[in-house]
C-alpha cells in the first residue's frame, strides 16, 4: 500500500500540528533558514509542516512536495535497494565484492556487508571536483587498492563515499540498470516518492537550492551542487520530509515495500562499526543511535547548503524526518528534535551519546601523519606539548584528549570544544597506529 500523500496528511490541523508550525517558523527565522520541512509520526497520527522559501533569491515557496537535496541520506536508499537485492537472493551480504566487480579485486575480503556499514577499511574518495570526469570503474579502480586500505574489513568504521559508489556499481551490475533507474523502480515509486536526482534536466516536482550565510552581512546567498555524477550513489537523491519518512516507515518495518526482516537486519549494529561522533553504531546502510533503553535508526546527510536528517524507532513507530536549504538548518533540526521531544515524550536522539571521559590528559603519542587515500591528516605538538589538528594543510584546531582514547576538536574562536574522534593503539607494540575524525579513519604513516 502507497504511503499518504500530502493530501492525506493531517486534514484537519490538530495541536501537534499548530504547535510544530509555530515552532518550525520561529527557528527557521532564528536560525536564518530560508526553508524547511518536518514531518512527524507519532505511531498514531502523521504531521507535516513547512515553512519559507526553496529559491531565496526568487522567493519560491517552499511546499510539502519540494525536494531538496539529502547528501547522504541518499546512501540509506542505495542500502535499502542492495537489501531488496539481497531479499530476491540476487545477491549475498558475505559474498565478495571482487567476484562481481573487478575493480576491487585487490581488496578480496570486502563484501557486500562490509561496504554497507562502512566496514570495508575503504578511503573515503576524491574529492567532487576530482571525481567529476570518472567512470564509476576508474573511481574505483583509483580508490580500492590495498595500498590505500585503511584496516582489514570488518574490524573497524570509516565513513566512505566510495563504499557506496561501489554499492551503487553492484545495483547496477546485478540488475542491468542504471542506480537512478534501480533506485525508482525497486524502492522510490513502491514506496509512493515521486523520484527527483540532482542535475535532473526535466525535473518533476518543485526542488529546493542550498543556501549559505554570509556572517559578516547577514546576506543569504544560494550555493551551487557540486556532487560528481559517479557519487550519485552516495549523495545524488532529492526528497522531501515525507519522502523521508516513508523510508523512516519501511526501515522500522512497517512497509511492504522492505520485508520486516530485511528491515530488522538493516538496524542490527555491525560487528567493528564503532562510528565515533558519528553515531552510537551502525548497521546496513543506517547509522543508529541509543537513546534510554531504545535504538534509533535513521541517517544524516549535509549537501551543498541543506542540512538532512531522519530518524526511526521500531517499538514506538515514531519517525521523524526533516529537510532543510541552508547549513544552519542542522542546529533547527537539533532544536526541533528537543521541541518534539518536549511535545512526544519521546526523546528524539540528534548524535552520538557522550558518556563521561574524565579528565583531559597530556597524549603526545598522538603526533604523527596519517593519511586517508588522498587526504592527509597531520596532528602535531605546540611549545606547550598541546596537539592540534591540520587536514591537507587546512585549519589548525586544537585537539583534547581523553584517557579512552577519545578526543575533542576547540574550536580556536570561541574555544567551544566539538566531538572529535577517537585514537587507535596497534594490540601488538601499543602504539598509535590510527586516528578517527568524524567518522573517518587515517592510517599512521610517518611522524609529526
Amino acid at each position: 500500500m502507497p504511503y499518504p500523500t500530502t493530501a492525506q496528511v493531517a486534514p484537519r490541523p490538530s495541536l501537534l500540528r499548530r504547535t510544530l508550525q509555530d515552532g518550525l517558523d520561529a527557528l527557521a527565522r532564528t536560525h536564518r533558514v530560508p526553508g524547511a520541512q518536518l514531518a512527524v509520526d507519532t505511531g498514531t497520527e502523521v504531521v507535516s509542516v513547512h515553512t519559507g522559501t526553496a529559491d531565496a533569491v526568487h522567493g519560491t515557496p517552499f511546499t510539502a512536495d519540494t525536494a531538496v537535496p539529502l547528501g547522504s541520506v541518499t546512501k540509506a536508499y542505495t542500502a535499502a535497494t542492495v537489501m531488496l537485492l539481497i531479499d530476491d537472493e540476487d545477491l549475498d551480504l558475505d559474498e565478495a565484492v571482487a567476484d562481481l566487480l573487478p575493480e576491487l579485486q585487490d581488496l578480496p575480503k570486502v563484501t557486500v556487508r562490509h561496504l554497507l556499514s562502512h566496514t570495508a577499511g575503504l578511503p573515503t574518495g576524491p574529492d567532487s571536483d576530482t571525481a567529476a570526469g570518472l567512470t564509476a570503474s576508474r573511481y574505483l579502480s583509483a580508490v580500492c587498492t590495498a595500498e590505500d586500505a585503511l584496516f582489514d574489513p570488518g574490524t573497524d568504521f570509516s565513513y566512505s563515499n566510495a563504499g557506496y559508489v561501489a554499492a551503487g556499481r553492484l545495483i547496477e551490475t546485478v540488475t542491468g540498470m542504471t542506480w537512478h533507474e534501480a533506485v525508482r523502480v525497486l524502492l522510490l515509486e513502491p514506496l509512493g516518492i515521486t523520484p527527483s536526482f540532482l542535475g535532473d534536466t526535466a525535473p518533476g516536482r518543485p526542488t529546493a537550492g542550498g543556501h549559505a550565510l554570509n556572517t559578516a552581512t547577514g546576506a543569504v546567498r544560494p550555493a551551487r551542487q557540486s556532487l560528481a555524477p559517479v557519487e550519485a550513489p552516495a549523495g545524488g537523491l532529492q526528497a522531501s520530509a515525507l519522502d523521508l519518512l516513508a523510508l523512516g516507515r519501511a526501515l522500522i518495518g512497517r512497509s511492504a515495500v522492505v520485508p520486516s526482516g530485511t528491515a530488522a537486519l538493516m538496524r542490527r549494529p555491525e560487528q567493528g562499526a564503532e562510528a565515533g561522533t558519528l553515531a552510537d553504531a551502525w548497521g546496513l546502510g543506517t547509522a543508529l543511535h541509543q537513546q534510554d533503553d531504545r535504538w534509533w535508526c535513521g541517517h544524516d546527510g549535509n549537501a551543498q547548503g541543506t542540512s538532512c536528517h531522519l530518524r526511526a524507532e521500531p517499538r514506538s513507530g515514531v519517525v521523524a524526518a526533516f529537510t532543510g536549504n541552508a547549513g544552519g538548518a542542522t542546529a533547527l533540526w537539533r532544536d526541533l528534535a528537543d521541541l518534539l521531544t518536549r511535545l512526544t515524550g519521546m526523546r528524539v536522539p540528534t548524535a552520538a551519546a557522550r558518556p563521561d571521559r574524565g579528565a583531559p590528559l597530556a597524549f603526545p603519542a598522538c603526533a604523527g601523519t596519517y593519511r586517508n587515500g588522498t587526504s592527509e591528516y597531520r596532528i602535531s605538538l605546540g611549545p606547550d606539548g598541546s596537539p592540534a589538528l591540520s587536514i591537507d594543510g587546512d585549519l589548525h584546531l586544537p585537539l583534547v584528549c581523553y584517557p579512552d582514547l577519545t578526543c575533542d576538536l576547540v574550536d580556536p574562536a570561541t574555544g567551544r570544544r566539538e566531538p572529535g574522534g577517537r585514537f587507535h593503539r596497534d594490540p601488538t607494540d601499543g602504539s598509535v597506529d590510527r586516528v578517527q575524525i568524524s567518522g573517518r579513519t587515517a592510517r599512521r604513516v610517518g611522524a609529526a
